[in-house]
This record gives structure tokens, sequence and C-alpha cells, in this order.
């Protein structure tokens, strides 16, 4: 905390007794007194000219604590140097202006401290407190205060009696004021039943170590440099030198001993009739000192090895330091706290969603319970009905095999008659192979004979001359059965469309088995016909192969004579002949 930061808080003091409506604003002459007395305890020169011009009076309305910053800090603060003034008068100064609106004690209670002793209590308050507007100081810098007071009277600390104050209504969450200090003070609850000359003692005692720096006081035996005797002194050590006076109440300085990094202190042996004994080594001199006792003495060399400490660190206050460390202790514990609250409401929040998926568990499982209940049911309800579809496939199974096993039955009779039919078609098959074997060989023979009547017909050349007649007529006869050989053949295609027209239908009868029956009647009857028309050309050609005598009547036209028949047109016509035997053979095998 620097020196501008310090007096900041004192003014601010000041500036808000000055602001009587409590609205954060103060009358412009009222700033000028104030500027004006700043200047005189501050020690540097006053510029009327420059505070008119500041705080016209043609300006309008009141001034707020921002609007006076400006010209505090560059008219006044910026002037400022260290240790051109007293702090302890600007301290007065401000302490005199709040005192007057804020401090009003009961002055008819004991307990009540004096005046000077409640002005050093709100310096410390000052010095104390934290660096936030308005001025505040926590519980943890007013427990180390009471403690420092107590320790210095020579009592025990009642921390019950301080918990059950901050406990109450006045007290701000974020630490004391100055007036609730005080009046905690003045309450006598942490003072009771001790004097007050001890009280005013122990308060001024603090003060000079805590706002005064003073590290230690007390007397001290000195040997001087000229006359080498040995004179008590008080002494007073501050981190930047130890000074010497000849009485307690510090009126007459005798000696001043600067502090720095080259000096040191180091315990000496007894002599000279003085125990306790330790010196201060400076680069120029050596100062040698006697202790009351070792504890003293102890003290003494531990304090001043303190202060050494601190100049060479280049800290000019030991409390300043000791407060910002207990600030940030505080600052650390703050943080560790609000780590910890995040951490129990990490928890609490992990510990709540563990809880709500234990109830979603919960509930899942009494959902799977459910599903495992409809799921028995549903599973015993498809069981039943499977059971039924199958008792009724079952019967169904047993109905069907009945009625296939009579369909079977039914299929092998069927099988059978076709199997008999088939039989007697293969039959009349092989009567009819035996009857074409016999018409061959009959034909075979007639074509011996015809070879033979050729032999005959050489002999009779010289009858053709006389037959010419005859053989034209023979050609016209010739013309004629060509003729007739062209409506067999066109008659033989009319069979082979019929025949497969009965291909068709043996088909048809594959797919419709009923009406195998009514097919092969069809067949039977077309068998017939064809069997009628094998015994029609079976005369014609016995006609045929007759031997035709001189004179005699052709066989082949009634009411027409001819000498003789062309060999090779009979060829033609048996040939003709055998092919409608064998498509009828082919018919009856498909058929079957």
């Amino acid at each position: 905390m620097d020196l501008r930061s310090e007096l900041l808080k004192s003014i601010w003091y000041g500036f808000t007794a000055l602001d009587l409506e409590k609205s954060g604003k103060v009358s412009k002459s009222q700033l000028k007194v104030l500027s004006h007395n700043l200047c005189t305890v501050l020690c540097i020169p006053h510029d009327p000219i420059a505070l008119e011009e500041h705080f016209r009076d043609d300006d309008d309305g009141p001034v707020s604590s921002q609007g006076y910053m400006p010209y505090l800090n560059k008219f006044i603060l910026d002037k400022v140097g260290e240790g051109s003034f007293n702090k302890e008068d600007v301290d007065e100064l401000c302490w005199t202006l709040t005192a007057k609106k804020n401090y009003q004690p009961d002055r008819g209670s004991n307990n009540v401290l004096p005046e000077r002793d409640a002005f050093r209590l709100w310096c410390l308050f000052n010095f104390l407190s934290e660096d936030k507007y308005p001025l505040v100081m926590v519980a943890d810098e007013v427990e180390y205060l009471l403690k420092k007071i107590c320790m210095v009277m020579s009592i025990e600390f009642n921390c019950l009696e301080l918990e059950d104050f901050l406990t109450q209504d006045r007290v701000q969450n974020n630490g004391v004021s100055v007036w609730v200090f005080l009046e905690m003070m003045n309450s006598g609850k942490i003072t009771k039943g001790i004097d007050k000359s001890v009280i005013s003692m122990a308060i001024e005692e603090v003060y000079r170590e805590i706002v005064g720096d003073v590290l230690k006081e007390g007397y001290l035996w000195k040997k001087g440099h000229l006359r080498r005797n040995w004179k008590e002194r008080w002494f007073t050590l501050r981190p930047s030198n130890l000074s010497y006076y000849t009485g307690e109440d510090r009126r007459d300085c005798q000696g001043n001993i600067m502090l720095d990094g080259n000096c040191c202190v180091e315990v000496l042996p007894d002599r000279d009739g003085k125990r306790c004994m330790f010196c201060l080594k400076t680069l120029s001199k050596t100062y040698e000192m006697s202790a009351s006792d070792t504890k003293q003495r102890q003290e003494w060399t531990t304090a001043i090895q303190t202060a050494i400490r601190l100049n060479v660190d280049g800290k000019k206050s030991l409390h300043k330091d000791l407060k910002l460390k207990r600030r940030e202790q505080r600052e650390q514990r703050e943080k560790r706290r609000q780590s910890k609250e995040e951490e129990l409401q990490r928890l609490r929040a992990l510990q709540e969603e563990r809880e709500q998926k234990l109830g979603e568990l919960e509930l899942l499982k009494e959902a799977q319970k459910q599903a495992q209940a409809l799921l028995e049911q549903d599973e015993l309800r498809r069981r039943q009905q499977h059971e039924q579809l199958q008792q009724a496939l079952q019967v169904q199974l047993r109905e069907a095999r009945v009625s296939m096993q009579a369909e079977m039955a039914l299929k092998e009779e069927e099988a059978e008659r076709q199997r008999k039919r088939i039989l007697e078609l293969e039959e009349m098959q092989r009567r009819l192979e035996e009857a074409l074997q016999q018409e061959i060989k009959a034909r075979l023979d007639e074509e011996a004979f015809r070879y033979a009547q050729a032999g005959l017909l050489a002999e009779e050349e010289e009858k053709m001359k006389a037959l010419m007649t005859l053989q034209e007529e023979q050609e016209d006869y010739i013309v004629k059965t060509e003729r007739e050989k062209r409506e067999l053949k066109q008659e033989m295609e009319t069979k082979s469309r019929a025949l497969e027209e009965a291909q068709r239908q043996l088909e048809e009868v594959r797919a419709n088995r009923h009406r195998v029956d009514q097919d092969v009647v069809a067949a039977q009857r077309k068998l017939r016909q064809a069997s009628t028309n094998v015994k029609h050309w079976n005369v014609q050609m016995n006609r045929l192969m007759r031997p035709i005598g001189p004179g005699g009547a052709c066989l082949c036209e009634p009411g027409l004579t001819c000498r003789t028949v062309n060999f090779q047109t009979f060829l033609s016509l048996t040939k003709k002949h055998h092919a409608l035997l064998e498509s009828e053979s082919t018919l009856l095998t498909k058929s079957v």
C-alpha cells in the first residue's frame, strides 16, 4: 500500500463527513476549505487561483467524489513528497472532520475510550482496512488487531465475544466499518475489567508498532564512542533506522543509526561488568549495547536483523508486508473455500445425478419387469395360439393325408388303366407291324413277278408297235394316276394336320387328366378310321397286283381297258401307305 492510497483513505473520510445529505456530493465552498487545509497539513504550496478556477461559483450544483478526484490528484497528491510532512497531522485533520458527524459515543458510560485512543484505533482501522470503498475491515484483520492489543495488555483474547458481535445484523458480510468497530471497543466486551490507562498504553504501543512502523522499543545500555562510558538510552527500532533518546518521552534524540545491507548484529561476551552484550556494526562505526537479560538481547538482535532484511528487500514497513501476506492467505483460503464449495457443488450435482440415474434405473427396472411380464403374457398367448394352430394344422394335415391317400389310390387306379391301355396299344402295334411285314413280303413277291412280266414284255417287243395306241391310252391313265396321287398327297397332309391336332389334344390330356378317357376314345375312333383306310388301300393294292391279261379290263378304273401298269406308280403308292401306317403308329404311341 503506497502513500497515495493511505492518504486517500483518510481524505475519503473527510469528504464523506462534508456530505451532510448523504447524496455522494459536497458543495464547492466546503471543498475549497478542505483543499486549503490539506495543502497546509501536507506542507505543499497553496494555489488559490487554481482552486478558484476549478471550483467556480458559477458552476451548477455540488461535486461528487469522482469530480473532486482530478483536482485532488493534480494539484495536491501529485505534489506530495514522502517525508516532507507528518502523516499524523493529515489523519488528525480528517478524524476531526469525520468524528464530529459519525463518532458519537455514550459519554455517560465508563467504558468509553478517550478521544486520543479512538483516533489511534481509527488510524489502525484505516491501515488494516481493505482497499475498497466504503472502507471496511474483514473479520480476520479485526481479530488480528484485537489479539495484538490483548497481547500487549497480557490478557487472553476472548474469541466468543468477537463472534457474538460479528453475528449481529449491523455487521456486514464483507467486513466491519470503523464506527461499528469503535462501538464494539466502547462497549467494554473486549476490555472488561481493565484499567483505561492500561488500554491506552496498549493502543498506543500497537499504534506505534503498526502505523508508526516501530519494530521494537525499550531501554538499553549503550557504550559511548568518546568517553567510552555506559549510559542508558531509550531505543526505537524502525525498518530504516535505530534511534535512541534520553528518555521514554522521545523528546531529546541523542543519535540515529541508519540501517542498510552492510549492517550486521553480533552477540558479545560479558565484559566491563556488563552482561547480555551485543553490537551493531555499520561501515563507519560499531555500536556496543547491553540488554537487561538474555531474552531482551535475543529479541533486540532478532528485531534488528528483521529490520536489516526488510531494508535489503526494499520494504519500508513490516506490517504492510504482513498485511499483504495475510491478504494473500485470505485470498488463497477464499479460493480454496470456493474450490471446495465448487467441489461440493460438483459432488452434490454428481450425487443428485447419481440419485437421478438410480431413480431412472429403478424406473427402468420396474419398466423392465413390466415389459418382462408383458412379454411372458405375450409368449404364453403366442404359445397357446401356436398350440391351437398346430392342433388345427394337424387336423388339416390328417384330412389332407386322407384326401391325398384317396387321390393317390385313384391316381394309381388310373395309372393301372393307362398301363393296360398302353399294353393293348403295343400289342396292336406289334400285330400291325407283322401285317406290314407280310405286306412288304407280298410286295417283294409282286415285284419279282413284275420283273418276270418285264421279261415277258421284252419277249413281246415285236408286239409293241401294235400296242402303241394302247400305250397312249396308258399314258392318259398315268396322268390320271398322278392326279389321284396329288389328291392322295393332299389327303395325307390333311391326316398330318389331324395328327398334330391329336398331339395337341394329347398335351391337353396331360394337363387335364379327367379328359383322358374321351381323348383315348377319339384316338381309337381315328385309329379305326385309319384302319378302314388301310384296308381300303390294301384292297386297291390287291387289285393292282393282279396280272393284266390281254384284252382284260383294267383293275384301276372300271369300264377302262389297259394292257400294262406302271411299276413306279405302284412303288410310290406302297411308300405312301407305309408312311401312313407309321404316322398312325406314332399317334398311338404319343396317345399312350
